[in-house]
């Protein structure tokens, strides 16, 4: 007997049940868009692309909607689950695993890694990528935020990132959102179960300046790496593969400046920011990196 393909259009999925949710919870209150747009803070033309499925939305989108119709946090929820549409196969993999691991290791070499990104310095990174309009940035920005409550959950993970020096010789273009980006690194490096490493220029070329590297430990044993670029991802399982990014990471950790000394520095980097000087000083380390 032959085997039927499978319809992709046919699956359900969790994108398809929030733009059919909408549309229904709308028709059973018997509002027009017009009439729903008067409700809500957001315009007809957005409203109808939530219906459509031509936006997501983000999640002060659905918050608002919850309120208006009553639904608790169910849209909340289907909107949670949509979001992981957008993704490739494999960092949908990965999404899913991160909220699982009990350990997370990571390298960044050009940008503040998104668990430790402000909203300011989000909007401005993720701009960068020339989205369609402001609603599909706002998006984003909602996407990317809202994955840090990894770290903010009851039980977060023991959460070691390695910073490259040049992430922080990089700001935003508005000084005082840099600022903040850097107090909320420091912050967030005097946490208990986060820990915040600079690799100084001074450690020169090492293997992996090519992207960014995340280490998942999982409850059951088992270790995941995902390495990214700014235009895809690879996401490594096999135990060898594993291991192998694991000692390069390791090796980084050794150049790396210890977490106390990271933390001067990134204090010196916010007092540079905030008091008026000549520019960018040495770098970190008593007699500068470079």
């Amino acid at each position: 007997m032959a085997v039927r393909k499978s319809d992709p259009d046919r699956r359900p999925n969790a994108r398809k049940m929030l733009m059919r949710e909408l549309a229904r919870l709308r028709e059973e209150a018997g509002w027009s868009l017009a009439q729903l747009a008067e409700k809500v803070r957001f315009d007809r033309s957005y409203l109808h692309k939530l219906e459509t499925g031509a936006r997501l939305g983000d999640l002060p989108t659905v918050q608002a909607l919850d309120e208006v119709y009553g639904t608790g946090n169910l849209l909340q929820l289907l909107w949670t689950l949509a979001r992981q549409d957008a993704f490739a196969d494999k960092y949908k993999r990965f999404m899913q695993l991160e909220g699982q691991a009990n350990v997370r290791y990571e390298y960044t070499p050009s940008t503040v890694p998104g668990l430790l990104q402000t909203e300011e310095y989000a909007r401005e990174l993720l701009a960068a990528g020339r989205p369609e309009d402001e609603h599909e940035l706002e998006e984003k920005v909602s996407v990317r935020i809202s994955r840090q409550d990894i770290l903010r959950q009851d039980d977060p993970p023991y959460y070691r990132t390695i910073l490259d020096e040049a992430v922080l010789r990089r700001p935003t273009t508005d000084p005082a959102a840099w600022r903040r980006q850097l107090a909320h690194l420091a912050e967030q490096a005097a946490q208990p179960r986060t820990t915040i490493q600079v690799l100084p220029l001074r450690a020169g070329l090492h293997d992996l300046l090519g992207g960014s590297l995340t280490i998942l430990w999982m409850p059951n044993g088992t270790s995941i790496a995902y390495i990214e670029s700014s235009r895809n991802g690879d996401l490594y399982e096999n135990p060898a593969d594993v291991e192998k990014l694991k000692l390069s990471f390791d090796l980084l950790r050794d150049m790396a400046l210890s977490p106390e000394e990271s933390l001067r520095f990134l204090h010196s980097l916010l007092t540079e920011a905030t008091e008026p000087g000549p520019g960018p000083g040495p770098g970190p380390g008593a007699t500068g990196p470079a």
